[in-house]
């Protein structure tokens, strides 16, 4: 994998660079390579796989929103978990996510689904795994994605304190053993997927609880509103 050809904010280069050199990561760049090459499609669009840390500089993070792995429809990934552009519909996982911000902290339903603004205001919205196979979800899982991503959750608790980590569903709770639990706020909740966002995720309270812990240790609160989508500027 080519650090000349990641797009990845220099922040995050900083400390994850090396990272991409390793020999299983230039084993996982291969296999997209070969991938694409026998004509597979695969999201997110490559100048996107990295978009969340490029989004949000490490210096900015104040919570981290870890999700699966990308939607695997088309036109849905671009790079931030749970996020999708303006014009895509809402997919029931974000629909839930607004439903629980919404019974939470009042805040109503955006006119679409893009998530970019949290991200400026350092919500990290990284996934484990960071591509997809088009239509079949998982389909990168265990080719080294979790390695790198384990490495993002393991230099942020490190490096930085009063994080925020959001854990929906068992595949992002797993990255709890990286996190000291004495310097950080982890939050569990069930994912917010139809199959299991009514097991616990409604009702999980975690944008209030997130806050609350921001602003008790002097930074300032994540803002969840998302402006209408004409205000957006991304088309």
């Amino acid at each position: 994998m080519s650090l000349e050809q990641v797009r990845l904010d220099a922040s995050w280069k900083a400390r994850v660079g090396d990272y991409l050199l390793r020999e299983d990561m230039q084993a996982l760049a291969a296999f997209l390579r070969s991938e694409k090459a026998r004509g597979t499609r695969i999201f997110p669009p490559a100048g996107s796989i990295f978009a969340a840390l490029d989004a949000t500089p490490f210096e900015q993070v104040k919570v981290v929103v870890l999700g699966q792995d990308p939607y695997h429809g088309p036109g849905q990934a671009h790079g931030l978990s749970f996020s999708v552009l303006p014009g895509v519909p809402v997919p029931p996982s974000l629909n839930n996510i607004y439903a629980e911000l919404e019974r939470d902290l009042g805040i109503p339903r955006p006119d679409h689904g893009c998530l970019l603004p949290w991200a400026r205001q350092g919500v990290l919205l990284l996934n484990a795994v960071l591509t997809v196979q088009a239509a079949q979800a998982g389909s990168h899982q265990g080719r080294g994605w979790e390695g790198f991503t384990d490495h993002v959750v393991e230099t942020l608790a490190r490096e930085r304190k009063d994080l925020v980590f959001m854990l929906w569903g068992s595949y992002a709770q797993a990255k709890a053993r990286r996190v000291d639990l004495s310097a950080h706020c982890v939050l569990r909740a069930p994912h917010p997927s139809p199959l299991s966002a009514h097991r616990g995720f409604i009702g999980c309270g975690h944008f209030s609880k997130a806050n609350r812990w921001l602003t008790a240790r002097g930074h300032g609160a994540i803002d969840w509103r998302l402006p209408p989508r004409a205000e957006l500027g991304l088309g």
